[in-house]
């Protein structure tokens, strides 16, 4: 029973860490969605609108130029690895074979399987929660390079626009 209880703690906490995990990528999205709602950009020159349109589009092809990142172009974040799936049920079929083995030698080869299967089956679920969690450790990298690219194209695209002759905030 204690193992039992052990591995259910084990359960409860990785389930635990998953919900606090994606609550914190959702804020972080949320967060970064809503400051790029691009540069407020007032010409100080008298610079027509034609001007501007033209300035603008040259400064982005230098930002772009300079930061490699091209915000009509953003990286996708979405994993392209297939989601591990029935390892559960696996790992429980060869707990419960091996227990049925194990539990034959003993004289209760049904308990055995039970046994096995019970272990096999949490083993096969703990995989499969460590591939996610490494498939969403990867996602929040590949989010948090797009937002540094995104930073250094509006950082480049600022300082272009202000040699120009415009005040960017």
């Amino acid at each position: 029973m204690s193992r039992a209880r052990a591995v259910l703690r084990l359960i409860s906490s990785s389930i635990l860490q998953l919900i606090i995990v994606t609550f914190a990528i959702g804020i972080g999205v949320t967060s970064a969605s809503a400051q790029n709602g691009g540069p407020y950009i007032y010409p100080t020159k008298g610079q027509t609108p034609e001007q501007q349109n033209k300035d603008r589009y040259e400064c982005s092809q230098w930002a772009i130029s300079q930061s490699g990142f091209d915000p009509s172009k953003p990286p996708t974040t979405s994993s392209s690895a297939p989601q591990p799936q029935g390892q559960a049920v696996r790992g429980a079929g060869r707990g419960a074979a091996a227990g049925a083995i194990g539990g034959a030698i003993a004289g209760d080869a049904g308990t055995g399987a039970a046994a096995g299967a019970a272990i096999g089956g949490a083993a096969g679920g703990i995989r499969r929660r460590r591939a996610k969690k490494e498939a969403q450790q990867q996602q929040a990298q590949a989010q948090a390079a797009a937002a540094s690219g995104q930073d250094a194209y509006n950082r480049a695209f600022a300082t272009c626009l202000q040699g120009r002759g415009y005040t960017v905030n």
